[in-house]
């Protein structure tokens, strides 16, 4: 596994380092002790996959409030996206920095997204799925978000967008207080 960091503070990329012969080949995509000697949270306890059937959909900007303040792995294993990971962190030095990454099937990539910072993407292609490790359980209480189109946040998404959910469009534009 290679080791990348990105524009945003606690941010990584990465690279699944595969070995390959006539068979194919076969790659590490986490190690517990490889994480651990990167200063990265090494335990995930729920593993959650998303499917989108056609390109355009845009999903997020999604977090978690404390207590339930999560980092998350995202791999795309089909097809292409469109990602975005946006630092919330009044303390951090790179505030409101935005981190954007094009991820297919076939890179072998995997971002690593810290606690505090939104994260959302938007298809690129029919079929995507998304893979999420994920450090703490799914808290409805203190799940939440901004807005995909917030003039803050300014996001300039790809492509126009094909499907927004209900939930993502009702999302509040995002303020300095945001994060409790």
């Amino acid at each position: 596994m290679i080791f990348e960091k990105t524009s945003i503070l606690d941010m990584w990329k990465i690279k699944i380092k595969r070995e390959s012969d006539e068979r194919g080949s076969f790659g590490r995509i986490f190690c517990e002790d490889l994480f651990r000697i990167n200063g990265l949270e090494s335990k995930f306890i729920q593993i959650s996959s998303s499917r989108s059937n056609r390109e355009g959909i845009i999903r997020g900007m999604h977090l978690q409030h404390s207590p339930s303040s999560e980092v998350k792995l995202v791999q795309c294993i089909k097809g292409g996206l469109h990602d975005v990971v946006c630092d919330v962190r009044p303390w951090s030095s790179t505030y409101l920095a935005k981190e954007i990454n094009i991820l297919h099937e076939q890179d072998d990539q995997i971002l690593y997204i810290p606690k505090g910072c939104l994260h959302g993407f938007q298809t690129l292609q029919p079929n995507t799925e998304v893979y999420y490790s994920i450090s703490t359980q799914y808290d409805p209480i203190n799940a939440a978000g901004i807005r995909y189109d917030d003039p803050i946040l300014s996001i300039k998404w790809p492509l126009p967008p094909t499907c927004i959910s209900n939930r993502d469009r009702e999302l509040p534009f995002y303020t300095h207080d945001f994060l409790k």
